[in-house]
């Protein structure tokens, strides 16, 4: 196999071994609601609120990987109680992956996938491709049919996993070649250029971008060779250099938001712990040093988190997947903010901020 359809593999089977996690992990976990199931394997969700609904996106497919069949599903809900189906997103012959929602600035709801191409002749499949793919809602509240994004400088491998708006302009990061990212810009959520390389090692992948109310960038890295630690690389405008902060603990389908605040970070990501992985939200400083670690309850497996976060009120919404009860399946969990941001520790349980 070529460099880069190794890499992919790699990356989605997410089985590498597991480290210590450096926090300390409650002993019960904050339960979750299922509240999606139907297809054989559910997972890799995000979450925004949009004109009175949350709506929340995820992929249905056979399998996690290799996936011949993934499509796109977004469910809604007004009261987080009661949630009903809402739109399916598929395209023949792509598996459609991490399926990621946001509102343009011409008010458009917008789907940003990845779009896997497989050679179904070989058993197992093979990997032959990558391209970001996207659909968008129009006024009849109905999803064009996906099609491949226009990337500068692409490849057959290219991956925009989640796009962020900030003044009019989309901002993602590419990591579908395996040993490097690319930030890249939009302004139509189709068409994309290349701003800057991040100068980060050991396969970075799944990033996630926000911005402070003053218009610093924050972009939050999982890596998956050697330490494996996440990185936090953070930069302003015109966004062409950065700098970069590794942090002591390992990331998986890696989200983030501010508190409210603004003073914390709120992660949602895969916790490696002993004795497997687990979904949880990391309560940490602008640096990304940990202060505070709730575990979700997701059992002890690795195929899991990937949530999508939002702050509703005086509580935190989060959507994410697990298969604790035997299959992967969708899960949603509110937790109160006093919960979350309430005795936070700087380097030991006793020594709350």
């Amino acid at each position: 196999m070529k460099k880069t359809v190794v890499f992919a593999f790699l990356l989605l089977l997410g089985k590498a071994c597991l480290a210590q996690f450096p926090g300390s992990v409650p002993d019960t976990a904050w339960p979750g609601t299922e509240i999606w199931n139907r297809a054989p394997h559910n997972a890799f969700t995000d979450l925004i609120e949009y004109k009175g609904y949350i709506y929340c996106s995820f992929r249905e497919g056979a399998g996690h990987v290799p996936g011949t069949n993934g499509v796109g599903r977004i469910i809604r809900t007004k009261d987080g109680h009661s949630w009903e189906p809402f739109a399916l997103i598929r395209k023949e012959g792509i598996d459609l992956r991490d399926q990621k929602i946001s509102v343009m600035p011409d008010g458009r709801m917008l789907c940003l996938m990845g779009g896997s191409v497989y050679d179904t002749s070989q058993k197992p499949s093979r990997l032959l491709g990558m391209y970001p793919h996207v659909a968008f809602m129009g006024k009849d509240m109905k999803f064009s049919e996906p099609e491949k994004a226009i990337l500068e400088n692409s490849s057959h491998n290219n991956w925009i996993w989640r796009l962020t708006w900030y003044k009019g302009t989309g901002y993602g990061i590419d990591y579908g070649q395996g040993s490097a990212l690319s930030l890249v810009k939009t302004t139509d959520g189709k068409t994309y250029t290349r701003i800057a390389e991040l100068e980060i090692d050991g396969m970075p992948n799944e990033s996630t971008i926000r911005f402070d109310k003053k218009g610093k960038m924050y972009i939050l890295v999982r890596r998956e060779q050697g330490d494996k630690l996440g990185v936090l690389a953070t930069g302003r405008a015109p966004f062409t250099s950065f700098n970069y902060q590794k942090l002591d603990y390992r990331l998986g389908g890696p989200d983030f938001i501010f508190s409210p605040d603004q003073k914390k970070l709120i992660i949602g990501t895969r916790l490696y712990l002993p004795g497997g992985a687990s979904t949880g939200v990391l309560v940490c400083d602008l640096n990304g040093k940990l202060l505070k670690t709730v575990l979700l309850e997701s059992g002890r497996g690795w195929d899991c988190s990937y949530p999508g976060m939002l702050i509703k009120g005086k509580e935190l919404w989060a959507s994410y997947y697990a298969s604790h009860k035997g299959k992967a399946n969708i899960y949603f969990t509110r937790i109160p903010l006093k919960h979350l941001l309430n005795k936070l520790y700087a380097g030991g349980e006793k020594e709350y901020l």
